[in-house]
């Protein structure tokens, strides 16, 4: 029933939220501080306009894009989200399903609830591994290793944390990874008892990339010490795809460039770290111009529509990321939810492209 209901990401997160414990729920959907920079990123999203045009057949119309040299099925894609079993037993697999359908990136969290080696399998070799330098970069650089051994050909690396911001609204809930039970969580989840049985069933979600001896990770170590040696040491270990996450200055982006990065991803880890960071969708144009046409660039953070995703390409980028709203919608319908969002992410842009002319996503005219 949940999952008939969802005609919005916004249904998909006003269902999940009562589904959902608080203190599970306000990690998801929580950012910095006082959440400004949220409320920034969506404000420069709702202000863009797209150019309406009429009279021109766009009867057939695709959405296919050319990503890596494969062609994506989607415009968008998985970013990657730690913990993803939280929203419901089995959500990382159902993204992974749904990532081998459309032929799109699943991005896959250092911390992760299932093993990267099993979503890779069930993504069908759609699944990019996200890493965090942490620490001295041993383990880092073992989990790197680990997913080269996996199969995967992508690394994208976070580079936008080096520490954890602040989230109130998860802190007051006394959100740890692991979980702590104490008196404040146990009356959350009894008061939410379907969730609460469903994860007792199944499991509690683990990090589950660090259950192996030998891996460990703590969230809230200090990310400090990377640097562009950092970079290059990553650039001349790891043979595949490498993509930097998290960038929104545009002298970094032309410096990512000069050091060989595949690709950029412009980013606020969807206002998660830096309440004072610019709002992503702002900067991707200057970006662009500074780095041209021949580099990819990526987007995320704040998209919540389909006609999102095209404002997001019409800036510059040439491929974009969901993350909490794929979450929502597994936590309100389950594998059936999530599939009801994406169908109607993709309707939404469908329609969007019909209202403004176009039949496909290639060489698109800035419109905003």
């Amino acid at each position: 029933m949940s999952a008939r209901a969802i005609h919005s990401a916004e249904d998909a997160r006003r269902i999940a939220k009562r589904h959902l414990p608080w203190m599970v729920f306000d990690y998801i959907d929580g950012a910095a501080g006082r959440e400004t920079g949220a409320a920034r990123n969506r404000a420069a999203l709702d202000a863009m306009t797209l150019r309406p045009r009429i009279l021109k057949d766009v009867h057939h119309r695709t959405f296919s894009v050319d990503l890596f040299g494969a062609s994506a099925e989607r415009p968008f894609g998985i970013s990657p989200m730690g913990m993803c079993n939280l929203s419901a037993p089995g959500a990382d697999l159902m993204l992974a399903r749904l990532a081998a359908r459309y032929k799109i990136p699943h991005g896959v969290s250092t911390v992760a609830s299932t093993p990267l080696e099993q979503i890779i399998d069930v993504a069908q070799g759609h699944a990019w591994f996200q890493i965090y330098f942490s620490g001295d970069g041993a383990g880092t650089f073992e989990l790197i290793d680990r997913a080269r051994d996996a199969g995967y050909q992508t690394l994208v690396l976070t580079a936008d944390v080096p520490e954890v911001g602040r989230r109130p609204r998860e802190l007051r809930h006394g959100f740890k990874m692991p979980f702590r039970m104490g008196p404040k969580q146990f009356i959350d989840f009894a008061l939410h008892p379907r969730w609460s049985l469903n994860t007792l069933l199944n499991g509690k979600p683990e990090m589950a990339n660090f259950q192996m001896e030998g891996y460990r990770f703590d969230r809230t170590e200090s990310r400090a010490r990377a640097d562009w040696d950092t970079l290059k040491q990553m650039r001349d270990r790891w043979q595949g795809k490498l993509v930097v996450k998290g960038v929104l200055d545009v002298e970094d982006a032309v410096m990512l460039k000069q050091a060989g990065v595949d690709a950029i991803q412009v980013s606020s880890h969807g206002a998660r770290q830096l309440e004072s960071a610019p709002a992503p969708i702002k900067v991707l144009p200057a970006i662009r111009k500074a780095v041209g046409p021949d580099i990819p660039l990526f987007f995320d953070s704040g998209l919540r529509s389909g006609e999102d995703v095209l404002k997001a390409l019409h800036a510059g980028a040439d491929f974009t990321f969901f993350g909490r709203i794929l979450q929502f919608a597994i936590a309100a319908g389950g594998e059936d939810g999530l599939n009801a969002l994406w169908q109607v992410l993709s309707d939404e842009l469908s329609i969007a492209m019909a209202q403004t002319g176009l039949t496909g996503l290639t060489d698109l005219e800035s419109q905003t």
